[in-house]
């Protein structure tokens, strides 16, 4: 384990702001994050975990508490046949789309469509990372965490987990410390079947075909590419936390009100919102429509500090010397604009650390 004292946290993070952390520690075990959590809770230090950083803007004045950076590394295959497909056990620091990767090179379906995601494993169950049709929600079996509350190990059963739409019972609290995520993959050279026109579109196939397993996960790839979504250090576009926002799920008639508006606003005969029935009733509709039709296009604030994407309107991009104060003033812009235009209030995705909207 690895101490150091006001240690920068931008560097860990791929917005790349934040002022720093006061103590950070990295664990490159298990047994090591453990003990680093029990040592703040028992100096009673505030504790901040984190795990890749793809999902994190921290204020400018830092974090005064300790920084758990998540360096566990590992894969274990527990269980591999044609019956029951793979079983594999993944250590909360490991990059996730190095498991991705070994998953299609391995024949292990379920995941391809969450290529080029940027982050650690262990941060996908808490926010039910999801892309191009698929969710960390179909494939999780287990969930290995540390409780706080309860100063023990738990396992929480994939069911138990509480998975929504970017959501679960590990999201919106510090409770829990993820420290292994096991996924049941199935085997077989074809990927799940394709739920996203555009995926489909560029695959050639039709939406529910399954393709192969390298092709559905180069196809992601290049989609992620067009929309600034795979990290690129030159590229300032990539400088981000990926989609800001969260895709409104609105009632029906909320949706009937946003209807309305839209057509005030651009005309009864001009676009409407998408619209995505859900099973109850509920209808999800656009983030990145929305964004666009209340004015905000791509690369909107350029040159910056901070901006939008040239690539996607659902980015908020540091152009290289952006604060967390400037990423947060063009976030509060754009939500606020929307909801001035439709009525309709964004969520931020990315979680604030000292700060918030």
């Amino acid at each position: 384990m690895r101490t150091e004292h006001q240690a920068p946290i931008a560097p860990l993070t791929t917005m790349r702001v934040g002022g720093p952390a006061a103590t950070l520690v990295t664990a490159e075990t298990t047994d090591e994050v453990v003990a680093a959590v029990r040592e703040a809770d028992a100096e009673g230090r505030d504790l901040l975990v984190v795990s890749g950083g793809s999902n994190l803007v921290v204020s400018d004045d830092g974090f005064d508490g300790t920084v758990l950076r998540i360096a566990a590394r590992g894969v274990s295959v527990d269980s591999q046949d044609a019956c029951s497909g793979a079983f594999v056990t993944v250590a909360a620091g490991e990059p996730w789309d190095d498991l991705v990767a070994r998953s299609v090179a391995e024949g292990w379906s379920g995941i391809e469509a969450l290529s080029g995601i940027p982050g650690l494993t262990g941060a996908t169950p808490v926010q039910n990372v999801g892309a191009y049709g698929q969710e960390v929600a179909q494939t999780i079996a287990r969930v290995r965490v540390y409780d706080r509350a309860k100063g023990e190990i738990r396992t929480f059963a994939g069911g138990d987990c509480q998975f929504t739409y970017r959501h679960s019972r590990f999201k919106g609290t510090d409770r829990y410390v993820v420290l292994e995520v096991s996924f049941q993959l199935v085997l077989g050279d074809l990927s799940a079947p394709v739920a996203y026109a555009d995926l489909a579109r560029q695959l050639g196939a039709g939406l529910g075909e399954r393709v192969p397993l390298a092709d559905a996960r180069e196809a992601v790839l290049a989609q992620r590419r067009l929309r600034g979504m795979v990290l690129d250090e030159s590229d300032h576009d990539t400088w981000s936390c990926g989609s800001f926002f969260t895709n409104p799920i609105l009632s029906a008639g909320d949706f009937e009100a946003l209807l309305g508006r839209a057509a005030e606003r651009l005309g009864a005969d001009g676009p409407t919102p998408p619209r995505f029935e859900g099973s109850d009733g509920t209808v999800k509709t656009s983030a990145a429509w929305l964004i666009a039709k209340a004015g905000f296009g791509k690369g909107y604030k350029m040159p910056g500090p901070a901006a939008l994407s040239t690539k996607h309107t659902l980015a908020i991009t540091n152009r290289g010397s952006a604060t967390a104060a400037d990423v947060a003033a063009l976030a509060r812009e754009v939500r606020d604009g929307v909801q001035d235009a439709f009525g309709v209030t964004l969520v931020n995705e990315p979680v604030f650390v000292g700060h918030s909207l």
